[in-house]
C-alpha cells in the first residue's frame, strides 16, 4: 500500500503531483483510476510544459516500486506513461521521453520476466511514435545491448526463456525503426551496434533451422505464429534491418553475419549460411548486390587455408548470392568474381597435388586422399559457381569472360597465360587445364552468337586450338566441346550425338540457315586451322570412343553451321585424308585407332552425303558401307566401338571397293554441278608452332637424315676427308638417291598442277609451313656447337650464307625435305 497524505499536507502539493497520485488505486488489483487518468492527460495537453515533472515524478515512484517489487503499481505508472505518449506530441515531450525511457532502463535491468517485457513492451509503443523534431542527444546503446541480451536469455523454464528473447527481438526491432526514423539514424549501423544487434538475430533464427533440418520444411506461419515464434520474428527483423540498409552501411550490417557463421562453425554443413544469405540478397536493394559479393569474396580469402569443406562452404554460398544477384546489378564485380575464383582454384588443385605428393602409407595415405577427394569438392563447387555466374551474364560481358578464362589456361611451352603455375608440377598442370576448361565449358552453354566470328574470333579461337594438341585426350574433349558450345547456334548437338550411321538424316529434323557473309569469311580465314585441329586429333594414340564421337560432331556442325559448296569439297578432302591416313598408317597407330577413323569417315561422309542430297554421291557411300557391313563390320561405328568387337590384323590387303575412292566421288559430285578440281589434290594440314608448344610429335619430322661418322678405330688412310662441306645442294643430292631425273619431272608435274587447282589458302599455308621448317633445321644444324667434337676426325664445315662455321660435331643429324620447287 502506498503511503497516504494527509489533506492538509496533499493541499500544499503541487497539482501534476496530485494528479499523478490520484491514478494510482488503493489496492493496485483495481487497475488505473481511469477518471483521474483522463484529468492527468488533459492537465498535460493543456500544459505541456508540465510534461517534464509529470514524468520525473512517475518515474520517481516507479523506481520505488520497483525496488520494492510492488508489480502491481509498476503495471499502473507504465500503463500511465504509454497513454500520456500517445497523447502528447509537442516539442516539450523531449525532457519526458528522457524520463520515460529512464523507467524503461529500470525496468529492463530488473531480474523479473514479466517486467522486462512490459518494459520492452513499452518501449515498442514507443518506438512506434513519430515525434515532430529529431532529438540530437539521445542514444539508444544501453537499449541495443540489454535487447541483445535478451535474445539469448537461458532461463531454465522454456515458456519464459521464449517470452524474454521474443521480447529481446521485438526490441531491437523498435530501436531499429526509431533510430532509421530519426534524423541520426546512422548511429545504429556502426559496428558496435550491429556486432551484437546481428548475432542476436541469427542466434535465433538458427535454432529453428536445426529443428527444421529434421523435421523437414515447416509450412507458412500464421500471424500468431510470427509473434509467437522467435526464429520467424528474427527473421522478420533481419529483413526489415536489411531492407533499410543503405550504400554506406551496407558493409557493417554483413560482416557480423561472417563473423556468426565461423564462431559457430555453420560453413560445413552450410544450410543455415545459404538461408542466411538468400535472405539477405533478397532483402536489400538490388543495386548493393554486389557489396555483399564482394564481402564473400574477402571472406573467402580470408578463409583460404581453412579446410576444403569450409571453403566449398563459402564458395557455395557465393553461388546461391550470385544466382539471386545474376539478373540483377552486378557492377564492376563480374571480373572480380571470375578472378578469385580462378585464383582459389588454383590453389585448390596446389592443395591437392601437395597433399599427393606428402602422402605415405598407412593410415596418412588414407587422410591424403579424404583431402584429395574433399579439394575435388572445392573445384566443383567453383567450376559450377563460375558457370552459372557466367551464363546468367549478357553475351558482352560473357565474351569477355571466355577471353579472360582462355587466357589463364597454361600452355606447355609458353607464357601467355596469366596464372602462377611454378608450384603445380606436370600433374598439377594438366588438374588445372581441366578445371579451367571446364568452368569455359560451363560458361559457353547456352550462348548463341548471331555469327561464328562473334563466338569465335581469332584472339579466342587460338588459344583455345592449343589445348587440343597436347597428348591428354581428356582436354582434347573439352576443347571439341567447348567449340561444340560456340558453334551450335540452332540446338543440333543433341540430335547428333553419338557416332553411328544415320540410315535417314531427314529423321533428325536439322534447323540451319543460309550461310551470311560473315560465316564464309570465318571459313576463308580459319577453316584450314579448324581442318587442322580434326585431323591431328583423329590421329593421337590415347584416343578413346568419347573422341571420336566428339571429332564427328565437330565435322557434323561445320557443315550444318558453316558449310558452303566450297567448304563442302574441303570437308570431304579431309574425311579422305583421314581414310588413306589410316591405311598407310605412318604414325603406328593400333588397329583399333585405326579402324575408329575409319569409321569416323564412314559416319560423316553418310552424313554429308544426305545433307547435300546428291543422288550419286549417296550411292557410293550407301554402297561401300553396305559392302563394310558384310565383309569389314570393324570399318562401322556401330561395331568397332562395341566391347570385343573382332579387329584385322592389317589393312593393306582389303578390297578397295571397302573404301571411300576419291575419283568416283569426285564423278558424282562433280555431275551435279560442284567444282571438284580440288579432290584431286591431296589435303596436307599447315604445320605451326603449336606442333612444338603442345609436346606432341611433330608432323615435320617424319623425313630424316642420318649422318654417320666413321669411328675412329678406322684408319686414317680409308677416311677420304675429315671435314666434309654441307650446302643445301649438297643435302639436295643426299636425299635424291636414284632416280632424280624422272623424281623432278613427276615433282614439277605435280606442282604446277596443284598451283594451278588448289585453292589460295592451301597454297599459302605449305608455302608458311615449309619456310618455318627450313628455319627450324637450319637453327637446330647452327646449335651443334654446343657439344665439344670427340675427336678432329668428327668435324664439319657448314656454309649457311656468307658465313663458314668449322668444327661442327655430328653424332646424329635430321633434316626435313628441303627440295626447292
Amino acid at each position: 500500500m502506498p503511503t497516504r497524505v494527509c489533506c492538509c499536507c496533499s493541499a500544499l502539493r503541487p497539482r501534476y503531483k496530485r494528479l499523478v497520485d490520484n491514478i494510482f488505486p488503493e489496492d493496485p488489483k483495481d487497475g488505473l483510476v481511469k477518471a483521474d487518468m483522463e484529468k492527468l492527460t488533459f492537465y498535460a495537453v493543456s500544459a505541456p510544459e508540465k510534461l517534464d515533472r509529470i514524468g520525473s515524478y512517475l518515474a520517481e515512484r516507479l523506481s520505488r516500486d520497483v525496488v520494492r517489487h510492488r508489480s502491481g503499481y509498476v503495471l499502473i505508472a507504465m500503463e500511465a506513461l504509454d497513454q500520456l505518449l500517445m497523447a502528447c506530441h509537442s516539442q516539450s515531450i523531449k525532457p519526458f521521453v528522457e524520463s520515460f525511457l529512464h523507467m524503461v532502463a529500470k525496468l529492463l535491468e530488473s531480474g523479473e520476466p514479466k517486467l522486462q517485457v512490459l518494459g520492452t513492451n513499452s518501449f515498442v509503443k514507443f518506438a512506434n511514435i513519430e515525434e515532430d523534431t529529431p532529438s540530437y542527444h539521445r542514444r539508444y546503446d544501453f537499449f541495443v545491448s540489454r535487447f541483445s541480451a535478451m535474445c539469448h536469455s537461458c532461463h531454465s523454464d522454456p515458456e519464459i526463456r521464449t517470452e524474454i528473447r521474443i521480447a529481446g527481438i521485438r526490441g531491437i526491432q523498435g530501436v531499429v525503426r526509431k533510430t532509421v526514423n530519426d534524423e541520426l539514424r546512422a548511429t545504429i549501423w556502426e559496428p558496435q551496434h550491429m556486432d551484437k544487434i546481428v548475432p542476436s538475430l541469427l542466434f535465433n533464427m538458427q535454432k529453428i533451422e536445426e529443428v527444421d533440418s529434421r523435421t523437414g520444411p515447416p509450412p507458412s506461419p500464421s500471424a500468431a505464429d510470427k509473434e509467437e515464434n522467435p526464429a520467424v520474428l528474427a527473421e522478420n527483423c533481419f529483413r526489415e534491418l536489411l531492407g533499410r540498409a543503405t550504400f554506406g552501411n551496407m558493409n557493417n550490417a554483413v560482416r557480423p553475419v561472417f563473423a556468426h557463421l565461423d564462431h559457430h562453425k555453420l560453413w560445413d554443413p552450410n544450410e543455415f549460411a545459404v538461408h542466411c544469405f538468400k535472405i539477405i540478397m533478397y532483402s536489400i536493394q538490388a543495386q548493393y548486390s554486389h557489396h555483399v559479393i564482394q564481402e564473400i569474396l574477402g571472406h573467402l580469402d580470408a578463409r583460404k587455408k581453412d579446410s576444403p569443406r569450409v571453403r566449398a562452404g563459402i564458395i557455395q554460398v557465393l553461388l546461391e548470392a550470385v544466382a539471386i544477384a545474376a539478373k540483377g546489378s552486378i557492377g564492376p564485380t563480374v571480373l572480380e568474381v571470375f578472378n578469385t575464383l580462378l585464383k582459389h582454384l588454383r590453389l585448390s588443385v596446389e592443395f591437392e597435388a601437395d597433399d599427393l605428393q606428402g602422402g605415405s602409407v598407412g593410415s596418412a595415405n588414407l587422410n591424403s586422399s579424404s583431402k584429395d577427394n574433399d579439394e575435388k569438392i572445392v573445384q566443383n563447387a567453383i567450376i559450377q559457381t563460375i558457370g552459372f555466374f557466367g551464363s546468367n551474364l549478357p553475351d558482352y560481358q560473357r565474351s569477355e569472360i571466355m577471353m579472360f578464362i582462355m587466357g589463364k589456361v597454361p600452355v606447355f611451352g609458353t607464357s601467355t597465360h596469366t596464372l602462377d603455375i611454378s608450384q603445380l608440377g606436370d600433374l598439377g598442370t594438366r588438374r588445372i587445364q581441366i578445371m579451367l576448361l571446364r568452368s569455359l565449358l560451363m560458361v559457353t552453354s547456352g550462348y548463341k552468337a548471331k555469327t561464328i566470328v562473334t563466338a569465335l574470333p581469332g584472339s579466342f579461337l587460338d588459344p583455345l586450338l592449343s589445348p587440343s594438341l597436347m597428348e591428354d585426350y581428356e582436354l582434347r574433349q573439352l576443347v571439341l566441346e567447348v567449340m561444340h558450345n560456340l558453334m551450335d547456334r540452332h540446338d543440333n548437338r543433341a540430335k547428333l550425338r553419338g557416332i553411328r550411321i544415320i540410315p535417314d538424316v531427314a529423321d533428325l529434323k536439322i534447323k540451319r540457315e543460309k550461310i551470311c557473309r560473315q560465316d564464309t569469311s570465318f571459313m576463308k580465314k580459319n577453316g584450314q586451322q579448324l581442318y587442322r585441329h580434326i585431323y591431328l586429333g583423329c590421329k593421337e594414340e590415347d584416343n578413346v570412343q568419347k573422341n571420336y564421337e566428339l571429332l564427328y560432331t565437330s565435322l557434323a556442325l561445320i557443315t550444318i553451321e558453316l558449310a558452303n559448296e566450297e567448304v563442302v569439297i574441303d570437308l570431304i578432302r579431309l574425311a579422305i585424308a583421314l581414310q588413306d591416313s589410316a591405311i598407310i598408317n605412318e604414325d603406328n597407330l593400333p588397329m583399333f585407332h585405326r579402324c575408329g577413323i575409319m569409321a569416323l569417315v564412314a559416319a560423316y561422309l553418310n552424313f554429308v552425303s544426305q545433307m547435300i542430297a546428291v543422288p550419286a554421291f549417296c550411292q557410293h557411300i550407301s554402297k561401300v558401307i553396305e559392302i563394310r557391313t558384310m565383309e569389314a563390320p570393324y570399318f562401322l561405328p556401330e561395331h568397332i566401338f562395341r566391347d570385343k568387337c573382332m579387329l584385322p590384323k592389317s589393312l593393306e590387303k582389303h578390297d578397295k571397293n571397302l573404301y571411300f575412292l576419291t575419283n568416283k566421288i569426285a564423278e558424282s559430285l562433280g555431275g551435279s554441278g560442284y567444282s571438284v578440281e580440288r579432290l584431286s589434290v591431296p589435303y596436307v594440314p599447315q604445320v605451326t608452332d603449336e606442333d612444338r608448344l603442345s609436346r606432341r610429335k611433330s608432323i615435320v619430322d617424319t623425313v630424316s637424315i642420318q649422318v654417320d661418322i666413321l669411328p675412329n678405330s678406322i684408319p686414317s688412310d680409308d677416311v677420304v676427308s675429315n671435314t666434309e662441306e654441307i650446302t643445301f645442294e649438297a643435302l639436295k643430292k643426299a636425299i635424291d638417291t636414284s632416280g632424280m631425273e624422272e623424281q623432278e619431272k613427276e615433282k614439277r608435274r605435280l606442282v604446277i598442277e596443284k598451283f594451278q587447282k588448289a585453292p589460295f589458302e592451301e597454297i599459302a599455308a605449305q608455302c608458311e609451313s615449309k619456310a618455318n621448317l627450313l628455319h627450324d633445321r637450319l637453327a637446330q644444324i647452327l646449335e651443334l656447337t654446343i657439344r665439344p667434337p670427340p675427336s678432329p676426325s668428327g668435324t664439319l664445315t657448314i656454309t649457311s650464307g656468307h658465313a663458314q662455321y668449322q668444327s661442327v660435331p655430328v653424332y646424329e643429324m635430321k633434316f626435313p625435305d628441303l627440295c626447292v620447287y
